[in-house]
Order: C-alpha cells, then sequence, then structure tokens
C-alpha cells in the first residue's frame, strides 16, 4: 500500500486575494486563531540601494517606526503593544517586512497603523542620529558572531560587483551620511502600491480585511521609481580564508545556481535538504559528525534571489579538520553530480521533505510571511499543494544535473580560523 503523504486535492486553509484600485495586492488566509497577523511585503532590499547609499534599506526599515505626521515614536510602539500585541520588521537583500501580531479584534488597529507608517512617515533628523549608532551596534554584534558574519561576507565575495554583492547592514561610512532626504526618497520611491502586498493570516471575514485594506491604504497613489535590478555577472570561483584570531574554523562552501522564477528551483530546494537540510539524517551530518566527528555544526541552505541563488554549506569545526571537511563534502557532491539517486532512496527524501514543509507550513508566522512573498514575487497565493506535486515530480537525473553544479571544482570557499 502506497504511503499517503498529503492530500493535493484539499486545501488545508482558505486563501483568497484581492486587487484594491490603486493597484495593491492583498492575500488572506483563513485560520480559526485568536491571534491575528497582518503586514505589508515591499519589495524594496539592499540591492535597491545606490552607491554610497549602503545600510539605506535596512534604516528606513529601523526608522520607519521613529514618527509619524500624527505619531511620535513612543506612540506607534505602544499602538500595539498596549493591546498585547506586537509591531515589527525585517529587511534582507531583496525585500522588507513590516508585520504586526495581535488579539484577533484589533485587526483595524493594526492595518491604520501599518497604513499611517508607509503614508506618513517623517524620519525625524533628532531620531535618526540615535538610530544611526542603533544599526552600527547591531552590526558590530554580526561582527562578532563568526558563524553569522561569514555568510554576509561569502555572498559579497561571490556576488562583488552587483547590486547584491554588499551587506544588508551597510558600512559605517555610508550609514553616516544618511538623512532625512534619503530615507523620505527611499520610502516614496519604493514603497508604492504596484511594488507592496498587504497580507493577513486569521479569521476576520475577507469581505472585512479588503474593506480595511482600502480605508486605510487605498489612498497611496505614490507610483514606482528605481533602477533596473541587473542579473549578476558569473564569477570566477573564489578561495579565501582570514585569520580572525578564532580558536575554532568557520567555513562556507557554496555556489552559484538559478533564481526563485527558474524550474529547476523544486530540484534545488530537495536537493538541499538532502545534503544539509535541518533533518539529523542528512548526508553532510551523518558523514562529516556523526561517522567521522569531524565538526560540532554543518548544514546546507539556499539564499534565494530572483535572479539568482547560491548553495552554501557551513560548517564549524576544529581548523585542522578544514581540508578533510572539505574532501568529504567533495566526496558526497561527486556521488550526487554522478549517480542517479535509487528510486526508493529518492521517494524516502521526498517524504521528508514534503513532510518537513508541512510541518512548517502549520505555523501562523510562515503562513503570513509565505503569502506575503508568494503573491510578491509570483503574483500568485502560496500552493503548498502544488508545491508538493511539483517536489514529488522531480526526477533522480534532475537532482544529478544540480548536484553538478555545487561539486567543489565549481564553489568558492570561505574560512575564518
Amino acid at each position: 500500500m502506497q504511503e499517503t503523504i498529503y492530500s493535493t486535492r484539499e486545501p488545508r486553509h482558505e486563501i483568497h486575494t484581492a486587487t484594491l484600485a490603486n493597484g495593491l495586492r492583498v492575500v488572506c488566509v483563513a485560520r480559526h486563531a485568536v491571534v491575528g497577523w497582518c503586514g505589508l511585503a515591499v519589495g524594496a532590499g539592499s540591492r535597491d540601494e545606490s552607491e554610497g547609499q549602503y545600510g539605506l534599506a535596512h534604516f528606513v526599515e529601523h526608522t520607519i517606526f521613529k514618527g509619524t505626521t500624527h505619531r511620535r515614536a513612543w506612540h506607534i510602539l505602544n499602538r500595539m503593544e498596549r493591546v498585547g500585541g506586537e509591531l515589527n520588521a525585517y529587511t534582507t537583500k531583496e525585500e522588507t517586512m513590516l508585520y504586526t501580531i495581535f488579539p484577533g479584534q484589533h485587526l483595524e488597529r493594526a492595518v491604520e497603523l501599518l497604513g499611517d507608517l508607509v503614508q506618513n512617515s517623517v524620519f525625524p533628523v533628532d531620531e535618526l542620529t540615535r538610530e544611526q549608532d542603533v544599526v552600527l551596534e547591531e552590526a558590530a554584534s554580526y561582527r562578532d558572531t563568526p558563524s553569522e558574519a561569514i555568510y554576509d561576507d561569502f555572498e559579497d565575495m561571490v556576488l562583488a560587483g552587483s547590486q547584491l554583492g554588499h551587506n544588508v547592514l551597510g558600512v559605517e561610512r555610508d550609514l553616516r551620511r544618511l538623512s532625512q532626504a534619503h530615507c523620505l526618497d527611499y520610502l516614496h520611491h519604493l514603497y508604492v502600491p504596484e511594488n507592496m502586498v498587504f497580507y493577513y493570516v486569521g479569521d476576520a471575514p475577507v469581505s472585512r480585511v479588503v474593506r480595511l485594506a482600502e480605508k486605510h491604504l487605498g489612498s497611496l497613489a505614490r507610483t514606482l521609481q528605481r533602477a533596473p535590478r541587473v542579473v549578476p555577472a558569473v564569477n570566477a570561483p573564489v578561495r579565501r580564508e582570514e585569520n580572525i584570531g578564532s580558536h575554532q574554523a568557520h567555513t562556507i562552501v557554496g555556489a552559484r545556481l538559478p533564481g526563485m522564477h527558474d524550474p529547476r528551483r523544486h530540484a534545488i530546494a530537495l536537493l538541499n535538504n538532502i545534503l544539509g537540510g535541518p533533518g539529523m539524517n542528512s548526508l553532510l551530518n551523518v558523514q562529516l559528525r556523526e561517522r567521522r566527528g569531524y565538526v560540532y555544526t554543518v548544514e546546507s541552505s539556499v539564499a534565494q534571489f530572483s535572479d539568482c541563488a547560491l548553495m552554501e554549506i557551513y560548517l564549524g569545526c576544529d581548523p585542522g579538520d578544514v581540508k578533510s571537511s572539505l574532501r568529504v563534502i567533495d566526496h558526497i557532491t561527486q556521488d550526487l553530480a554522478g549517480n542517479l539517486i535509487p528510486e526508493r532512496r529518492l521517494e524516502a527524501y521526498k517524504r521528508q521533505y514534503c513532510g518537513q514543509m508541512l510541518v512548517a507550513a502549520d505555523s501562523a508566522e510562515f503562513m503570513a510571511f509565505n503569502a506575503g512573498k508568494s503573491m510578491l514575487y509570483y503574483g500568485t497565493a502560496p500552493d503548498l499543494s502544488a508545491m508538493i506535486d511539483r517536489v514529488m515530480a522531480v526526477t533522480a537525473q534532475q537532482l544529478c544535473d544540480v548536484a553538478q553544479q555545487i561539486t567543489l571544482n565549481h564553489c568558492s570557499v570561505l574560512t575564518y580560523r
């Protein structure tokens, strides 16, 4: 009897979409819960910054909470917290997410606040200098954590010379120059209806959610103004070591792959999970940690952008075990590139990955962010059933083809010692 992972014909949550008169897209995920999530997914990140203004996208994310035409920073911070909710945001290289979590009955309070922030923020001058210091402290804390800082440096190294080849947090020289005018221009040019998605997860009627979005976001009428996003050039693999005076070595091995719109993305995601995903039975964890004891941690991930991606294998180990670990990684990737995975084992890998997706998708946070990003990047509501179908359709040959692009001779390597 064949094991069923998931019935792809019955949606687990109803998802509805709408478009306001001003072009703002709305996506609602129906979920029976006393807590609601809503936010704005904005297609604005560090790759949209001009040279000399690196860090602006993240800085705007911080300072958008510092005052509007009729609210001071203290009132903004307390607006949701006073009812037990939370207001937060994050920035990546391609998007910014503003969001709030709240007791469900306070939906209008949440939508009105988001509308105020994106339409009426004033970026008070006296707040900007203080927040520059906060952002610089944040950057310093990352530099003090090599296992996190190495990801930024690796991406900067591999994508050097492109819009993606600089740190989201920026550099001190540029951050100190950022002004109220820079922040206002960035907001007005990029936080616009055609470049945003309003998303909601909760049990409010869809008609009410759309009505509130129209009421508090429907008057936004700015148009998108930004430089074209240019596909990064493919750079030759780079090998680099940095002496940071650490008693442990941190290494990333990675290669350039196709981006999120490429049909091979499902094979890439499955291969990543097989190789070094969250399961303790991943190939890298079994071979490097469990069998040989070379590493104290190893994992792989995919940094996926709209027009390219990077598969990144991170390992932390004793400096004397770096070369041995790289040889094992090369052996594993060469095997995946040169030999078809047997059908029964491939089916087991697929079942594990699809099961992990199901578990992750049951989180309200995942639902909210996934809904916003799916509409932002693909123009459609997320479809977990279709995603599972596509993963289950990946062939052993497709995995081989992707694996050929991540063998060690195609990879860049960065090591902190």
